[in-house]
């Protein structure tokens, strides 16, 4: 469930969230109560991820959905790949079957197999690696480059800014592993003393 569904289920718990840091479920209707408490300088998100100036919350919750397309697309990029390499891999094995037949003496059947399907498109004069280029070059790097040009032109180009309010109001702020940021960020690294 997404997080603006589940917040406005009432499924999910709103927790008091740090000043001035609105989170996401801040971004929807003002009937619902925006809490907040004081933080420690060092236990807010890096700059990178704060909320710039004058950006609404209907931005931040636009912005937001656009980010989960995006990582929805790099998903199906993924997938895709994993469809290129896996074929790729069947066909290679399905090379060694012919010539594991052929040494068995099947030679009618390797001829077959080899002449039919070995090396056999997979769509219509494509192989997946041609898939593959045609998803990155048509689909994949143009959704990129747009959700940057939106993101720049709204956000200043940063990046996860509803997903670090989320985190705010979600974590246990002062409990170990409920960080902002990593440890390097705001203190020693393996410090256990807070």
């Amino acid at each position: 469930m997404h997080i603006m569904s589940a917040c406005l289920s009432g499924r999910l718990p709103v927790r008091p969230a740090p000043s001035p840091i609105r989170t996401p479920c801040s971004l929807l209707p003002d009937s619902l109560p925006v809490f907040s408490r004081p933080m420690p300088d060092d236990e807010t998100p890096d700059a990178a991820h704060l909320r710039p100036d004058g950006v609404d919350d209907a931005t931040i919750a636009a912005l937001g959905k656009l980010s989960e397309a995006l990582e929805v697309v790099e998903h199906a990029r993924g997938l895709l790949y994993g469809f290129h390499r896996l074929t790729g891999k069947a066909d290679l094995a399905l090379g060694e079957a012919v010539d594991l037949l052929r040494e068995a003496g099947h030679d009618e059947h390797a001829d077959a197999l080899e002449r039919d399907l070995v090396g056999r498109n997979v769509v219509e004069g494509r192989w997946t690696f041609q898939i593959v280029e045609d998803y990155d070059d048509t689909y994949w790097s143009e959704f990129r480059r747009s959700e940057k040009t939106v993101r720049d032109a709204l956000a200043g180009g940063r990046r996860h800014v509803f997903e670090s309010e989320m985190k705010e109001e979600r974590r246990s702020p002062g409990r170990r592993h409920h960080e902002a940021r990593p440890a390097e960020q705001h203190g020693s690294p393996g410090d256990d003393s807070r």
